[in-house]
């Protein structure tokens, strides 16, 4: 809830933090979703919060902006203005395939709107044995990155991200050193990962010696674990290194109490503050694993959490091996989930079905024929080749005659609200706009007051009793008298 991170937020300015992730991806979504709040609201508060001064980064998707399926081009343009009426300085837009045209349109929208875009290549490490042609290697990125160069997309920084945490640090190494050789020394390059298998601070160590410029980290108690590696690891890591970072200690530790009172009464699961070599073989990120397992708990199928994570294995190999990142990582889960439960591809689920039918975009490799045949019958859709976009019709007419419909007030914020949440099963953006929302976020339940004793009286000729007895220990006897 945004009451509730407020002062961890304040704590984190005095410290002298300048740089915040505020919005975007699921943290636009889960306001609407879990709190009954307004994302937009949310980050007008934390804009005035911080003040004027503060550099505020959002997450974008690609064309799927920060909603969980392409967007048409009007709402990709209204997603940029919006987030730049409402405070945010900077944009970091990835897409889950590394298909570089769904970065083009995107990266000129948040450019024209007066936003630093921060293009990104996204990377992970593949399941153990699986051969993927050379894709997800630092070769693969490198020549990622030269489409984009390529392709004129404008850009302000680049960012390598790691959304599962499970890139072997010699890799990432290897990436940014062939990066930085191909911008230059002006170019700001940074790294975003998650400590999910526990690697995250050599991986940052890496990308720090192969020519990074800056690296995503959380502090306490929102750090380490599914999230990203912590602020004061690092900084003691880089000891004995030629690099340190310009923070002052005694602060951020002062911030982190302060963090640390304001997250006291929230639940977190145990797997999101554990680390689970696991995931190394399986890629799973870690904004992806616990709403999945809280999914598991609500279903009754938590113990089939091992077999899901291995059946992920076979839907990263054969579904054409794009990122496991959201969008992209919900739908390996979603089929991994459906091939373990129903059986092995005996329902294909939308997105998984949509990515390997080409209506994402292209992935790094060919996805496997004989699935691909299979989603093309089940969904009854052919093999696509062209621009997802072009497929797609205009998002904000249909968006308006929904507010129309139900006499709310038409503008670009509930637009794009709207817009963001369509599904094929309901629109949770206009349940939030409609006032059905409800509250829904994990927080330890108070503890029952205690009973008072109710006093005994005493038996009315009460005599002590003594009661002796004969103990041997070590072979010795010993006399024990207990009296009461």
């Amino acid at each position: 809830m945004t009451k509730d991170f407020l002062p961890a937020l304040e704590a984190a300015v005095h410290a002298g933090i300048e740089h915040f992730e505020a919005g975007g991806g699921a943290r636009y979504q889960a306001p609407y979703l879990y709190c009954n709040e307004d994302a937009f609201d949310m980050m007008d508060t934390f804009r005035k919060t911080v003040g004027p001064k503060i550099r505020l980064q959002t997450l974008a998707r690609g064309i799927n902006v920060v909603a969980m399926g392409p967007q048409p081009r009007d709402m990709i343009d209204l997603h940029a203005k919006m987030f730049k009426k409402h405070g945010m300085t900077r944009i970091r837009n990835f897409d889950a395939l590394n298909d570089v045209n769904n970065l083009i349109y995107s990266g000129q929208c948040i450019t024209d709107a007066g936003l630093e875009h921060e293009v990104v290549v996204t990377m992970m490490e593949l399941p153990r044995g699986c051969k993927g042609d050379g894709a997800h290697e630092a070769e693969f990125y490198t020549e990622t990155l030269k489409q984009i160069m390529d392709a004129g997309v404008p850009y302000s920084s680049v960012c390598f991200k790691d959304a599962s945490g499970t890139s072997n640090p010699r890799k990432v190494y290897n990436t940014f050193k062939q990066a930085r050789k191909l911008l230059g020394d002006k170019v700001e390059l940074r790294i975003h990962s998650h400590d999910t298998c526990g690697t995250g601070i050599a991986q940052y160590v890496a990308a720090i010696e192969a020519g990074a410029d800056g690296v995503c980290c959380g502090r306490a108690p929102l750090s380490g674990g599914t999230a990203q590696p912590d602020l004061l690891s690092l900084w003691h890591a880089l000891k004995g290194t030629d690099f340190t970072l310009d923070i002052d200690v005694e602060k951020i530790m002062e911030a982190n109490q302060v963090s640390k009172e304001c997250f006291k009464e929230y639940e977190f699961p145990p797997e999101a503050l554990a680390i689970e070599p696991e995931v190394i073989f399986s890629p799973m990120p870690g904004g992806a694993l616990t709403a999945n397992t809280l999914m598991m708990r609500d279903t009754k199928t938590f113990h089939l959490y091992p077999q899901v994570i291995k059946n992920m294995a076979e839907c990263v190999a054969r579904g054409g091996f794009g990122s496991s990142v959201t969008p992209v990582s919900q739908y390996y889960f979603q089929q991994a989930y459906a091939n373990t439960i129903q059986g092995p591809w005996k329902k294909m689920s939308d997105g998984y079905g949509d990515m390997i039918l080409g209506y994402l975009g292209k992935t790094p490799r060919e996805p496997d024929p004989e699935i691909v045949k299979i989603a093309s019958e089940q969904l009854k859709k052919p093999v696509f080749k062209g621009n997802p976009m072009d497929v797609l019709e205009p998002g904000i007419p249909k968006a308006k005659k929904i507010l129309e419909d139900n006499k709310l007030p038409v503008t670009d914020e509930n637009l794009f609200i709207i817009g963001a949440f369509a599904t094929k099963g309901g629109n949770k953006g206009l349940d939030f706009l409609q006032g059905k929302a409800k509250i829904s976020v994990p927080k330890k339940k108070p503890a029952a007051p205690a009973t008072a004793a109710v006093p005994v009286p005493a038996a009315a000729s009460a005599t002590p009793t003594t009661v002796n007895y004969n103990v041997a220990v070590g072979g010795k006897n010993f006399s024990v008298q207990v009296s009461g």
